[in-house]
């Protein structure tokens, strides 16, 4: 009798735990099926774009001069040094403005291994620009032959010459948040021709930050490109 009544009790604690595996096997299904309805979404790119100027130049001029005799080069070095700080103060530059580096000496016979060489000795000398006066640069390229007609062969490398736009901080905020409002236009468009109503952001990334040149003809004039990858939900 014992045994029996052990038995059907073992019966109905099976039983029991059976139906609650499937009301909970039930009730698990039910859930993730909301999950997923709830996981409808569109994910869109919004993009901000803008010319700027540049609001620093870097204009490296450059001269070389040559001697058989080092007292006489270094005496030339010191004419065209101050021919073209004259020249850079006459354009408008101050000295705060104007890096001189030290000057290179070459002797050409001892380095090049060259006893023909015309002048066993060559200077060179780089003084660089860094300024606001953006404009001035720009046209400081034109004025340089000045320089030549006084026999001072200064050069300066269209390429060599770099401008930066240092105020990226300042609009960043501004772009970002413009790039943010074109992906919602995206992403309504999409949720309209779906038929679904657009909710709220799931998840937001800032894609690249890009400063390039407008063109080659034009350094001077800056193209800055934002792009983020915007998740919205889809009801």
């Amino acid at each position: 009798m014992y045994r029996r009544e052990s038995g059907w009790s073992g019966f109905f604690c099976g039983l029991f735990i059976a139906l609650g595996l499937v009301a909970l096997g039930y009730l698990v299904s039910q859930t993730v099926l909301k999950v997923k309805g709830l996981e409808r979404t569109v994910s869109v790119k919004g993009l901000s774009e803008r010319l700027v100027k540049a609001d620093v130049a870097i204009y490296p001029i450059e001269f070389t001069v040559a001697d058989n005799n080092p007292l006489n080069l270094y005496k030339k070095i010191s004419f065209y040094k101050a021919a073209v700080l004259k020249f850079l103060k006459d354009e408008g530059f101050s000295d705060s403005e104007i890096s001189i580096s030290p000057p290179g000496i070459t002797d050409n016979y001892a380095t090049n291994y060259n006893s023909n060489a015309r002048f066993r000795y060559t200077g060179k000398v780089v003084i660089t620009l860094y300024t606001h006066k953006v404009d001035k640069v720009v046209n400081l390229g034109k004025e340089l032959f000045k320089l030549n007609q006084k026999g001072i062969m200064a050069t300066n490398v269209k390429f060599d010459t770099t401008y930066l736009y240092t105020k990226l901080n300042t609009i960043k905020p501004v772009m970002v948040d413009e790039a943010i409002q074109n992906a919602k236009k995206a992403a309504e468009k999409f949720a309209q021709e779906s038929h679904s109503i657009l909710g709220k952001i799931k998840s937001a990334r800032q894609g690249y930050f890009s400063i390039t040149d407008r063109d080659p003809n034009t350094p001077y004039i800056k193209r800055i490109r934002v792009v983020v990858d915007v998740v919205y939900y889809l009801k």
